[in-house]
């Protein structure tokens, strides 16, 4: 049995160069690791890596081409709409790519949608179903069999 936790999070990359320079000017995020051929970011608790589209591909023994929506979405959160709002100033400003402007879902709480330069979603939100420990770790999914 595998125990319930993630270790590292693989994002495949047309340019590699340019996606470490993305999340280093963009975000501000710091590489741990690397070398010609990947980059790991740590985040809490797991790694960020990056690598070639072309080589993961080949590497999981499927095909490489496919473009749109890639069927995942990575989510950024945060303990208050304030915090939203500040995200999204700062990331707009950065000239980052805002698919969504911020706004209340239906289940509450506040969120915005962003790409980064290969068009990976990511959403920053402050979701009250979700509370976060002072590091801002996920602590748990309050239920929601109520909505």
């Amino acid at each position: 049995m595998m125990d319930q936790r993630l270790s590292v999070i693989t994002l495949g990359a047309d340019d590699l160069q340019a996606m470490r320079r993305f999340y280093v000017e963009k975000f501000g995020w710091e590489p741990v690791a690397e070398n010609k051929d990947i980059i790991f970011f740590k985040l809490n608790g797991f790694l960020l890596s990056l690598y070639g589209r072309k080589e993961l591909a080949a590497f999981a023994n499927v095909p490489a081409e496919g473009s749109g929506f890639r069927g995942f979405v990575l989510a950024y959160m945060v303990d208050s709409k304030q915090k939203v709002e500040e995200l999204y100033t700062l990331f707009k400003r950065k000239g980052v790519k805002i698919l969504k402007e911020p706004m209340a879902p239906p289940f509450g709480g506040y969120c915005f949608l962003m790409a980064d330069m290969e068009d990976n979603i990511w959403e920053v939100s402050w979701n009250t179903f979700i509370p976060l420990d002072e590091k801002g770790n996920v602590i748990t999914h309050n239920p929601i069999d109520h909505l």
